[in-house]
């Protein structure tokens, strides 16, 4: 071989190579969501009172699913979400994440991922626990100071970086500084597969201004001045231009054809908040055990690999999205290791997948041995572990329960399959969480 024959082979092969390097590279993995954001308040799922076109885009350039459920308050559904387990088996306390759980950034960690989570914490103030769940870096509001000592969340906050403490006071909007965050972790790492879990602050109530509204205030201090529910609309604008931003810089770095984007919201919209929904008023329920309270939005886009329009009606619980990251990532689960999770990655690229037939629930605010409600339910019912039961369709918002007993026909055959759903998880809370807590009497924690 002469030597030009032989440098045109290497060339060759060079290249081979790198294109094979680039086509094995794992995606890159971006989780958010939205903060007390009911499904009712996306344009793309029938909302009529927000202007939602980023979301939009995304829905319409990937798929939206119409029947994600979550825990109707903040911690329950993170907990579920981060360790892909149902809170009748680890849920602690509100504002607790068991010290012991593996989370999804374990698993990414492990995987070779660099890993980040920004914006809402609330799962311990431990200045080393996001790293300690498996977070490389960690840019977030409620973390190190929680309860009355928490800090404002919007004009003038007060964030922690890594657990350091920053204190912002020159008109600084504090979801502008945590998306600023995100948008160099995904510059800083553009080299290597990178999974960041953005949990937004927005649109949580104190409704206050945005720097987008005419009324905003950069002299603002605290959460308890201009508050007005009118900002809520606002707040939901401003959010949505805080994704489009990070679309953008996904794009301008050449990653937005390898990043997977996962978009949800954490519980319904405060019950505060009464918005149109297919021509008629929708009033949010968080904390409630309705789909007010726990019905959400959930869009994933990939560019490629997710069909653009997909729209699909199966179940999706919180608890599968650690899954169905992972499946989508190529991260193998172990045999042994614990999830109530059923991934979705499959119906997300418009196959049939598995889907569940029945979801879970099993919610108490404050933890303890027993819930505050439990039930099963699926895509038309609903059982309550105290024979309530509801047929979905008729009674969406379930103002008219029926007894179990009283069922017979398809009804009866749908109560048996929540039954046996209900009698799976009848000894399921670990005896260690069945004890009564005690908590002292000063201890007071927000949402």
């Amino acid at each position: 071989m002469n030597l030009r024959r032989f440098l045109v082979s290497m060339l060759v092969a060079v290249a081979a190579s790198a294109g094979a390097s680039a086509a094995e590279r794992r995606p890159n993995i971006i989780l958010i969501m939205a903060d007390d954001f009911g499904y009712e308040c996306v344009t793309a799922n029938g909302g009529e009172s927000y202007r939602t076109p980023q979301l939009d885009r995304l829905a319409a350039t990937g798929a939206r699913f119409e029947q994600c459920y979550v825990q109707p308050l903040c911690t329950p559904t993170r907990v579920q979400l981060m360790t892909g387990l149902y809170n009748v088996r680890n849920y602690i306390d509100f504002g607790t994440l068991d010290p012991q759980a593996t989370t999804f950034g374990h698993l990414f960690k492990r995987a070779g991922y660099v890993t980040g989570v920004a914006g809402k914490w609330q799962l311990g103030a431990g200045a080393d626990l996001p790293q300690r769940f498996g977070f490389d870096e960690a840019y977030l509001w409620q973390h190190t100071r929680e309860g009355n000592a928490k800090p404002a969340r919007y004009a003038n906050p007060g964030l922690e970086h890594n657990a350091r403490e920053l204190d912002f006071t020159r008109g600084e909007y504090g979801p502008t500084l945590v998306n600023d965050f995100a948008l160099d972790f995904v510059a800083r790492h553009r080299e290597k597969p990178f999974f960041l879990y953005y949990p937004m602050i927005l649109t949580h109530d104190p409704f206050q201004p945005t720097p987008d509204s005419g009324d905003w205030d950069p002299k603002t201090k605290g959460e308890r001045e201009k508050r007005d529910l009118k900002h809520f609309a606002d707040m939901t604008a401003y959010m949505d231009n805080l994704i489009g931003r990070l679309v953008a810089k996904l794009e301008a770095l050449g990653l937005r054809d390898n990043t997977l984007l996962v978009f949800i919201g954490d519980n319904g919209t405060h019950s505060s908040v009464t918005s149109q929904f297919k021509g008629k008023p929708y009033q949010g329920g968080k904390g409630t055990r309705t789909a007010r309270g726990n019905h959400v939005p959930l869009i994933v886009n990939w560019p490629g690999r997710v069909p653009a329009g997909t729209v699909n009606a199966d179940l999706v619980a919180s608890v599968d999205f650690l899954p169905t990251i992972c499946a989508a990532a190529g991260i193998p689960l172990a045999k042994d290791f614990a999830t109530d999770g059923v991934s979705f990655w499959p119906q997300a690229r418009g196959e049939k997948g598995t889907p569940r037939e029945t979801l879970y629930t099993w919610y108490v605010r404050n933890g303890g041995p027993t819930p505050q409600w439990e039930f099963a339910m699926s895509r038309t019912h609903k059982l309550y572990r105290d024979g309530a039961f509801v047929d979905l369709r008729a009674d969406p918002f379930e103002e008219r329960p029926l007894r179990v007993e009283q069922q017979t026909g398809a009804a009866a055959t749908e109560a048996v399959k929540l039954q046996a759903e209900l009698d799976r998880f009848r000894t399921a809370r670990p005896a260690h969480l069945l004890k009564p807590i005690v908590r002292p009497a000063a201890k007071k924690t927000g949402e």
